[in-house]
């Protein structure tokens, strides 16, 4: 049963399919009563980001406390593809917040924050970093979270299992392979994205070393949140356009 009617979706991380009733904040209380104006009896659905979405009936609506009483729960199986970026900080943190929004709302999956040789950026807010990605989630009505990892330096990174598809975005010359070009976009896969002043030429032969392929988002030069979007947007469209050629 499908409740593509949702307006406005919750996030508990700690919320389970077994709970009768569930409590709200002082923040999301004023949010349902004040903003929302709903009122006893009307239905609010709540996600934990892991695929559940709880169904249930306002009983209360004070200002700061309102309950609801499950009447349904449904556990939404993941359709997304697993699609891990890697990506060095943009050094305006607006910048960042905006690209980790957008990733979040296309259907990117696993997020790492990369520390590289020509890095402006070398720390992160995470739980600023985290309730971005719970406003995309609740904004774009999702029920997976994506996984939002430690920022690493790049050199660590590298020697992490890397099961997925590997590829590497850069701007410096070499036999890259248009975007669109890569087969089997359709299987699990991990791009890296590098900071305003690219890779080094030594993360480069890294990478090389460890298997990754060059790839070529643009034949413009863009800037490392553009870069990051245009590669999952791109993703995401030829995932559609593969989906539909195999039907």
């Amino acid at each position: 049963m499908l409740h593509r009617s949702i307006m406005e979706l919750f996030y508990n991380e700690s919320l389970f399919a077994d709970e009768d009733f569930v409590t709200f904040g002082p923040e999301e209380s004023h949010h349902i009563r004040r903003v929302m104006r709903k009122k006893i009896g009307e239905m609010i659905h709540v996600t934990n980001g892991k695929g559940l979405e709880w169904i249930g009936q306002l009983v209360k609506t004070e200002t700061r406390k309102a309950i609801a009483k499950k009447t349904e729960v449904i556990l939404h199986k993941d359709k997304i593809v697993p699609f891990h970026i890697a990506v060095a900080p943009t050094k305006s943190n607006d910048r960042l917040e905006w690209l980790l929004e957008k990733a979040t709302e296309i259907g990117v999956s696993e997020i790492t924050p990369l520390i590289c040789d020509h890095s402006e950026r070398k720390t992160i807010k995470t739980e600023r970093m985290k309730k971005i990605l719970i406003r995309a989630l609740k904004q774009s009505v999702q029920f997976f979270l994506p996984q939002l990892n430690p920022i690493i330096s790049f050199e660590a990174f590298m020697k992490l299992d890397h099961l997925q598809k590997k590829l590497i975005a850069h701007c410096q010359n070499g036999n890259k392979i248009p975007l669109n070009q890569i087969r089997d976009l359709n299987k699990d896969i991990l791009i890296l994205i590098g900071p305003e002043g690219d890779f080094s030429n030594r993360e480069i032969k890294t990478a090389q070393n460890n298997s990754f392929t060059e790839i070529r988002l643009a034949e413009q030069r863009l800037r490392t949140e553009t870069a990051a979007i245009v590669a999952c947007s791109k993703v995401a469209t030829l995932r559609e356009i593969s989906k539909v050629e195999s039907l």
